[in-house]
């Protein structure tokens, strides 16, 4: 009788059986960690975000240790995957919208990873202490969860710049920074903060009160909406808008909580637009975004809010370069 070939390492279950658990503790734990910005048990606090990873990867390599030896690579792919299945399965379960999701893996990936080879080290050098550090592991961040919201929240402030020549006078510039109705999806989809999940802008239209303020009202994809006042204007030179929001400007679930502007841990603080004319008919645009993140891992946070917001004030001055170029050539 010819003797059955082994599967290979991968198809085996005694790989990955030990996953299940880990994702389940995870979304126990995010279950727990449901509580308001000001409430103990916030999923954007400290205890949460850093801890609840860790202890995922570390619960996952410790299961997988009580059936045979691992591997080191095992100790960190296990640690890493367990973290991602949880964070996709909080999204499957609608506690995380997409947005957080995207955002959060790499860095519970990471943390997962690296608790999962320190679980896999201590399992080596004394395996008969890991079942009560384990249990302590895990009540960890439900203890510090419990009071961390007594503590102040950092804020940190940034800007971001970015610049672009546009072969379009300063006059046909301005009237798109202006006036920008009947925005497309191909206009301004190619943008990572669209791709991740933020709503498609629609149209941005300014108009003048009888008062005299000056407000750009933005519309965007899922009813968001809101104004943008002009706290410096000079036409055809430079403006600065400052966001204005109502108890309406978010629908629910339009955006995530946790990223939403204006919210407890994102907000833009303004938005400054200017223009100069340059050599052979071209302007050039220069935009700097004022932005504050609040959160317990602003080392994180405001790393990605960087990047995000970079790439959307490149984005939308492309937007502007192409409209303003074709209104250039119209004329």
């Amino acid at each position: 009788m010819q003797l059955e070939k082994k599967k290979p390492r991968w198809l085996r279950p005694q790989w990955w059986w030990p996953l299940p658990a880990g994702m389940l503790l995870g979304i126990a734990l995010r279950l727990v960690f449901s509580g308001g910005p000001d409430d103990a048990f916030t999923t954007m606090s400290g205890s949460f975000v850093l801890l609840v990873p860790t202890v995922v990867g570390a619960v996952t390599v410790y299961i997988a240790e009580l059936r045979e030896r691992r591997t080191w690579s095992y100790y960190f792919g296990t640690g890493a995957l367990a973290n991602v299945l949880f964070v996709v399965g909080t999204f499957m379960f609608m506690l995380e919208g997409l947005i957080c999701v995207i955002i959060a893996t790499p860095l519970f990936a990471l943390l997962g990873g690296l608790a999962g080879l320190l679980a896999g080290a201590a399992c080596r050098l004394t395996r008969r202490w890991m079942q009560p550090t384990v249990y302590c592991l895990t009540a960890l961040p439900l203890v510090l969860g419990s009071v961390e919201n007594k503590l102040p929240v950092p804020r940190e402030i940034s800007t971001v710049e970015r610049s672009i020549t546009i072969a379009a006078a300063p006059a046909d510039v301005w009237a798109q920074l202006t006036t920008a109705p009947d925005i497309r999806p191909e206009e301004i989809a190619d943008g990572l903060v669209y791709r991740i999940g933020v709503p498609l802008p629609q149209s941005a239209v300014t108009h003048v009160g009888a008062d005299g303020e000056v407000v750009r009202h933005i519309r965007m994809g899922k009813g968001i909406q809101f104004d943008q006042v002009a706290a410096d204007w000079e036409p055809g030179r430079r403006v600065r808008w400052v966001n204005r929001f109502t108890p309406d400007s978010f629908p629910p679930r339009a955006l995530d909580d946790h990223v939403r502007v204006g919210g407890e841990y994102f907000d833009v603080i303004d938005t400054d637009y200017s223009l100069q004319q340059g050599a052979g008919g071209t302007t050039s645009l220069h935009v700097a975004i004022s932005y504050r993140v609040s959160t317990r891992f602003n080392w994180y946070a405001g790393r990605v809010a960087e990047l995000l917001v970079g790439n959307f004030e490149e984005t939308v001055l492309r937007f502007y370069a192409r409209r303003a170029q074709t209104q250039a050539t119209a004329s």
